[in-house]
């Protein structure tokens, strides 16, 4: 066939038709730029906050690759299963969010001193905006059907008392505390009050209202006669 200007018509046979589809097949398949990169600490923050917010047993994997934005198979592959993942998650909360416990234990001259700073932080590390209200380890367990779990957040919280105690009894030996103090009950109250400062925050609590709190706990405190803490 010819075109009006007599020139020849291209051929609109099969050949062309396969060669047209050969070619859509082609632009199909060709990549299109990189890969995204996963970002294990990015996806590893996006996990702590769900924890955090929802607790472990509320956090479903479909709930964690979604925030996380990775599919099933990189969860497993770059963290382990769902219990594996929360107990990297307690540490990183541990180090980056709840440390203020560690650093006034170890850097305040008395127990009084170390509980005094810790409940002033509580107030506002537990009311900070741009995470979750409260304590994770506190929270997080609460419904979990995992004893496992429970155990370990259980062990970390009982841990924190402890080491309010060993405090206590050191002043109580260099008289820092009256000798009759009750290093074991003075502990495990510091321990309701930072614990119940956490739910009060969940609860809507302010900073200010939680400072409150902690200087009637602190009221309590007992003293000698020479020492103020």
């Amino acid at each position: 066939m010819v075109n009006d200007d007599g020139t020849a018509q291209a051929s609109k046979g099969p050949e062309t038709a396969s060669a047209r589809v050969a070619g859509e097949g082609r632009a199909r398949t060709r990549p299109r730029g990189r890969p995204r990169s996963f970002d294990r600490e990015t996806a590893l923050e996006k996990a702590l906050l769900a924890f955090w917010e929802h607790g472990y047993e509320a956090t479903s994997v479909s709930d964690l690759t979604r925030v996380m934005d990775i599919g099933a198979p990189s969860l497993y592959a770059a963290f382990g299963d769902k219990r594996s993942l929360f107990e990297e998650v307690v540490h990183v909360y541990g180090t980056r969010y709840g440390s203020f416990t560690d650093r006034a234990l170890a850097e305040e001259p008395t127990a009084r001193a170390a509980v005094e700073r810790t409940l002033r932080e509580a107030a506002t590390a537990y009311t900070e905006p741009g995470h979750p209200h409260g304590c994770l380890v506190v929270h997080a367990a609460a419904n979990c059907s995992n004893p496992e779990v429970e155990q370990s957040l259980r062990d970390r919280r009982n841990a924190d008392i402890a080491a309010f105690e060993s405090r206590i009894r050191a002043d109580v030996a260099t008289g820092a505390l009256p000798p009759a103090t009750d290093a074991a009950a003075l502990a495990r109250y510091t321990g309701a009050m930072i614990q119940g400062m956490s739910q009060q925050a969940r609860d809507g609590a302010s900073r200010e209202e939680l400072e409150a709190v902690a200087e009637i706990a602190l009221s309590i405190w007992p003293r000698t006669g020479t020492h103020t803490g």
